[in-house]
């Protein structure tokens, strides 16, 4: 679904990321991991349209998306979440997932203005849906609170439904476990299961090794901007590249 050929990107004298390839196979759950400084936040802003590369290519499906925005990137099928949530604290919760499905809204801003039948059934559509999501990643007694109000856990389920309401192909988290306990990142790894048993492909940047470990297919390791090593779970538990790097040893 996501092939990365060769991306390269380099920040003045600084080359952050060299001749990087890999990919990310349809209904997967691929992880990218490694040592701090590895070049893993690059990648990952990279593939979701916020850096831009300096020599390389990104396919999405049969599509070449590199250097695309974000916001196409999204009409597209490509959707991500961030490390630090970004909600929209004055909003519900529910109207914060209700952003993400008016994206793909058909009425316009004279129908919203008149309120014009079709445009009330639509918005009835909508916030229905909207439920059905924070239902689906277990918040949904929280609809009517202010998403400011949220505490990190439930704000982070919160930003995975709003990414959910763009109805993704494939979804990129951006370590989604930072700042979660272990029983908050246990029910987050079935959640990425569930979303992934439902059609959506996962691309998962992630610190929490057990997490990685326990719900990735493929793992793609980084290490000072190259890519180390690639394989299974299990493969990379053994590599003894990726021990040396994570150990610091030469």
């Amino acid at each position: 679904m996501l092939e990365v050929r060769d991306i390269t990107c380099v920040f003045g004298g600084l080359v952050a990321l060299d001749r990087v390839s890999f990919t990310a196979q349809r209904g997967e759950i691929t992880g990218v991991i490694g040592p701090n400084g590895a070049g893993k936040t690059t990648l990952f802003n990279i593939v979701s349209g916020i850096y831009q590369r300096t020599a390389g290519s990104i396919v999405f499906g049969d599509l070449d998306v590199s250097g695309l925005p974000p916001e196409r990137l999204a009409r597209h099928g490509l959707v991500r979440t961030f490390q630090n949530i970004e909600l929209f604290g004055q909003m519900t919760v529910l109207e914060n997932v209700m952003v993400g499905l008016h994206t793909k809204s058909t009425s316009g801003l004279l129908a919203c203005a008149l309120r014009l039948p079709w445009q009330r059934r639509e918005e009835k559509k909508i916030r229905s849906r909207a439920r059905e999501l924070l239902d689906y990643v277990g918040i949904p007694d929280l609809a009517d609170q202010s998403a400011a109000s949220l505490p990190f856990g439930q704000g982070r389920l919160l930003e995975i439904a709003r990414a959910l309401a763009l109805e993704p192909q494939l979804l990129s988290m951006d370590e989604p476990a930072a700042g979660l306990n272990s029983r908050e990142t246990w029910q987050l790894g079935e959640l990425i299961r569930r979303i992934r048993q439902d059609g959506v492909t996962v691309l998962l940047v992630e610190h929490d090794m057990e997490l990685v470990m326990d719900v990735c297919d493929r793992i793609i390791v980084l290490n000072l901007g190259q890519k180390l090593a690639e394989g299974t779970p299990r493969q990379i538990q053994e590599n003894r590249a990726v021990i040396a790097a994570y150990l610091g040893e030469g």
